[in-house]
């Protein structure tokens, strides 16, 4: 069927926007051709469209707010975050929430692997200490762990897992006491891991049944981990057990399905499987962070919860923080902060002129600002690339 040219005024809920009368670089939108779920996303789309092409074959109603188990409402909360700090005043609060973080991390790497008790209160202490600093200002904390030297260490992803479900509960707006747990849950959930074979770990060809059904026995390692240790809330090893589960049945280790997995692990699965995306190798795949979004996008209602999958998307945004970008002028920069009414429009600091040298001093452009890069023509964001194509000191943001 051929597409159907329609007025932004006559769109409606279920209807699936195919193409623009702009290019989707021009929108706020991150993905080329998706289902309006939400009244917001129509009065979006005027603001920018004054006509649109629907593919009436794609139309879909099962999923907008609502219908059952498609509405934001109901994973919301209603806590209202305000920022208390600038960037750059929690900045350096963040980095040593962060750094005393990776030393309990890195302490608890040792007592797993030798067969010590976890110190419990410790490792809880760090995760209130990354919410604290992730309620006064999420960008401090994922500008730093997404600027970090990456190692092969098994707790390498935990403090960037544990930012980013602090980050989303806040964004989702969920209790100051279920955002510290999600912190906890991401750093702790992947802790059997250390019982398993390095080589496996690191593995990057495809694993055989057999070593599949081993790495699969992390989880199990996990909670049994987290039962024996004393300090941790009781129902923290059930929601680490939950993280391998998909929405449509077919995770591990139980097959759990649809609304018997809990909104922690739903979380989780989402933020886990993002991270991996974006990681470098051995572990993870090295993706750009849109296209990482695009296959989170597409397991949503098969290895995802639909509704969050959209809120997920709507948090990172489309040019998330810590993220390189190459400008419109061939240089390249690191996103530093959000713009939250203009998306676009970031805070970046360029890092690399046309020609790949390096600007020193690092030059700041607030995209919203609409500085000039000619007398014709503004800055504006060209591409993303991979999280860590450009490397930055973390401490040459204290300036």
């Amino acid at each position: 069927m051929d597409l159907k040219q329609i007025p932004v005024d006559e769109l409606q809920l279920g209807m699936y926007v195919s193409k623009l009368d702009r290019p989707w670089t021009e929108t706020p939108f991150i993905f080329q051709g998706f289902i309006l779920r939400s009244q917001k996303q129509i009065e979006v789309m005027k603001q920018y469209c004054i006509h649109v092409f629907v593919d009436p074959e794609k139309e879909d109603l099962s999923e907008v707010e609502g219908a059952p188990g498609g509405s934001a409402a109901s994973i919301r909360g209603s806590t209202v975050y305000k920022e208390s700090a600038s960037l750059d005043v929690e900045l350096p609060r963040a980095r040593i929430a962060i750094a005393q973080t990776t030393g309990v991390l890195r302490q608890i790497s040792r007592d797993v692997q030798v067969g010590r008790v976890v110190d419990g209160p410790k490792v809880r202490q760090a995760a209130s200490d990354i919410t604290e600093s992730v309620v006064r200002n999420p960008d401090a904390a994922t500008l730093l762990v997404q600027l970090q030297e990456k190692s092969g260490e098994a707790f390498n992803r935990a403090v960037n897992v544990s930012v980013m479900m602090s980050i989303f509960g806040r964004f989702l707006q969920l209790p100051r006491e279920s955002i510290e747990q999600l912190g906890l849950l991401g750093l702790l959930q992947d802790a059997g891991k250390l019982k398993l074979p390095t080589a496996l770990l690191e593995k990057q060809e495809a694993l055989s049944e057999e070593e599949a059904a081993l790495y699969q026995t992390h989880v199990d390692h996990s909670v049994e981990i987290l039962s024996n240790t004393s300090g941790l809330p009781n129902d923290l090893p059930g929601l680490a057990s939950l993280h391998h589960e998909h929405f449509d049945g077919s995770g591990y280790p139980r097959g759990l399905r649809g609304v018997a997995i809990a909104l922690p692990g739903m979380i989780a699965a989402i933020v886990d499987a993002f991270d991996l995306l974006v990681a470098p190798p051995p572990q993870g795949r090295h993706m750009s962070p849109s296209n990482a979004l695009n296959l989170i996008y597409k397991g949503r209602g098969t290895q995802f919860q639909p509704a969050l999958v959209e809120q997920f998307i709507q948090c990172v945004g489309v040019y998330p923080v810590g993220s390189a970008v190459e400008l419109n002028t061939g240089e390249v920069g690191i996103v530093i902060a959000q713009n939250s009414l203009r998306r676009l429009q970031p805070r970046v600091m360029v890092v690399k002129d046309a020609k790949g040298y390096e600007h020193r001093p690092y030059k700041m452009l607030d995209l919203a600002k609409e500085p000039k890069a000619a007398p014709d023509e503004i800055y504006r964001i060209r591409r993303t690339l991979e999280y860590d194509a450009i490397k930055v000191d973390p401490r040459e943001l204290f300036l």
